[in-house]
């Protein structure tokens, strides 16, 4: 399964596997299992955060799947009471330390907030060092990467941000194809509400696929990395098994029909 899973590039040829395993709200006595199914049914893509408070669970089950270290795709993103210049230098470290490594393979801004810059120089030195493959932000709006692209020295190589059909993020999307910076989707099945759209069952049953598996497939058909988490093993292994399938061109205007919007929090009115 894992040699199924389709990569995309960055900008500085680093390759992210476009469907990674999500760790929000999986607590740290629970991660470590559920890491390790993902990684024994094919995910080569572990997203986590400091936040999380699972760092330490998600290394022990990396460390103990026997996989090497550089065939796992590891992210991890500095939470917002560390932001600043040597405060995340030294968050970056103690994330390494939890997770058992000694670089990651991405490293996040996790929400914008007043030190964004001075947090940005921080990732850049870490990338700059050989810490880190590859950095970048999560949450970020246009106005937020713009102030970084103007005064940072490096453009941002992802941007993770809450999007799904009933949240596309069409602008910002073409903001960041401007940019060459890859979007990852947290939240790709709209914490569970995908499962009660009509029109995602009906294009589910006409292929015989699952709702899941349709949303997914459309975030790979758009160019997007996209972060599902589940706690269920099998429903791992169907989460990656969309590659054969193919939606139509109806399929994909039949979904962009689709009204909604944000199902988190606005980045711009965050309450921590």
């Amino acid at each position: 399964m894992a040699d199924k899973v389709k990569t995309i590039r960055l900008y500085n040829e680093v390759e992210i596997p476009m469907i990674g395993f999500g760790t929000f709200k999986i607590d740290n006595a629970s991660a470590e299992d559920a890491v390790t199914a993902a990684l024994r049914v094919g995910y080569r893509h572990i997203d986590t955060a400091s936040m999380y408070r699972n760092e330490e669970a998600v290394g022990k089950a990396v460390k103990a799947s026997g996989i090497a270290r550089e065939d796992i795709f590891i992210t991890s993103k500095v939470w917002n009471n560390d932001q600043g210049f040597h405060s995340t230098l030294e968050a970056f470290k103690k994330s390494c330390e939890l997770l058992d490594t000694d670089y990651l393979d991405l490293y996040l801004i996790h929400w914008p907030k007043d030190k964004n810059l001075e947090t940005w120089r921080a990732l850049e030195k870490l990338y700059a060092d050989g810490k880190v493959r590859s950095i970048g932000v999560s949450n970020f709006k246009i106005h937020h990467l713009q102030q970084l692209i103007d005064k940072g020295e490096m453009v941002p190589m992802v941007n993770q941000v809450e999007l799904h059909p009933q949240f596309p993020q069409n602008r910002l999307r073409g903001y960041c194809e401007k940019f060459d910076i890859v979007i990852e989707s947290w939240g790709p099945l709209m914490q569970g509400k995908a499962f009660s759209i009509p029109l995602l069952q009906e294009i589910a049953e006409e292929h015989g696929k699952t709702i899941a598996q349709v949303v997914l497939r459309w975030h790979y058909q758009e160019g997007l990395v996209s972060l599902p988490k589940t706690v269920h093993p099998d429903r791992m292994k169907s989460n990656l098994d969309i590659f054969e399938l193919e939606l139509s061109k109806d399929d994909i205007e039949r979904i962009a029909t689709l009204k909604g919007g944000r199902i988190g929090y606005d980045p711009d009115t965050i309450p921590f």
